[in-house]
């Protein structure tokens, strides 16, 4: 951005308490106090890299072999957050992984965060274009962010209790499917081909979106299905569509969906496929239909039902 004057400093390093290897602990700390408080804004870049999180063999042994002992910033980075923090400038943290961590402090004190996962050699770029609106940000978490290590399940536990949204009992931090815009959506008119289909029959559906800021944007759209009468313990819901789609400020489309049988299915405790009558709810919206998402987004999705008759039905 032209006029733009930028002051860098390192901070920290990575993972341990100083940079120099003869230096004094937290030895890069006052350069960064000094170029915040000399800054109209922060931007922070914080996180991990491979040699934290790499696969064993590749990662360096100094720090886990790639296995994260916690979801917490490691080494002096937290601390170096909330100093400069103290300074009172105004902070964008810009996070730098390839797994979710549990950035329970940042979300309550720092205005801004992007999740920027390894960009690459023009994420650097990308990441300014982003923060000077050249574009509006689209992106959604494929991963749900735990608020802290301790609601991770136990590590010797199979089961899918609490893993993933699909089976999430907890509030997460930020849900899967969860991501801001720069301008604003409004979800309306959702409506089902049928409201009973017999099994084996597909089912559509369409939706209503509108940009209702004043920036052109892109919008996830998502349709997540529940089964709610199944004989077996499933998903409390599951992604079943995504469409992509970009409007002009006050533009509306409509969105269609296609369920089928297959998607429909649950596996049963003998580990077949089955697609079995009962009721199914349908949500759509730019995120998951939890209240999480909801109160950080503050839209509510939209929600719809269906019902499936007939005999169960064995599918491949």
């Amino acid at each position: 951005m032209p006029g733009t004057r930028i002051f860098y400093a390192q901070g920290c390093h990575l993972y341990r308490d100083k940079v120099e290897s003869l230096g004094e602990i937290k030895d890069r700390f006052s350069e960064a106090i000094s170029a915040a408080e000399r800054a109209d804004v922060v931007i922070m870049c914080l996180g991990l890299d491979a040699s934290i999180e790499g696969e064993e063999g590749d990662a360096s042994s100094e720090y886990g072999r790639g296995d994260k002992p916690d979801l917490n910033f490691p080494g002096l980075q937290q601390e170096l957050l909330e100093t400069i923090f103290n300074t009172g400038k105004p902070i964008i943290l810009v996070i730098l992984s390839g797994s979710a961590l549990a950035i329970t402090w940042a979300d309550k004190h720092i205005p801004a965060i992007i999740q920027a996962w390894y960009p690459g050699s023009e994420g650097g770029k990308a990441v300014a274009e982003l923060i000077f609106g050249e574009y509006s940000p689209s992106g959604r978490l494929p991963i749900t962010f735990y608020k802290s290590t301790e609601e991770l399940p136990d590590f010797r536990d199979y089961s899918m209790k609490n893993r993933t949204y699909r089976y999430m009992k907890n509030e997460a931090l930020y849900p899967f499917g969860y991501g801001l815009s720069y301008t604003g959506f409004q979800y309306s008119d959702i409506k089902a081909s049928s409201s009973v289909i017999n099994a084996g029959e597909t089912v559509h559906f369409t939706v209503s979106v509108q940009n209702i800021g004043n920036i052109e944007a892109e919008e996830v759209v998502q349709l997540y299905l529940a089964d709610v009468e199944a004989s077996v313990e499933v998903p409390v819901w599951q992604l079943r569509g995504i469409k992509r789609i970009r409007l002009a400020p006050g533009q509306s489309k409509n969105v269609s969906f296609t369920l089928t049988p297959r998607q429909m299915a649950l596996i049963n405790d003998e580990g077949k496929c089955i697609l079995e009558p009962g009721k199914f709810e349908v949500y759509i919206g730019g995120s998951q239909p939890d209240k999480r998402s909801e109160q950080l987004t503050g839209i509510k999705v939209q929600k719809t039902e269906f019902r499936v008759t007939g005999e169960t039905l064995e599918l491949d």
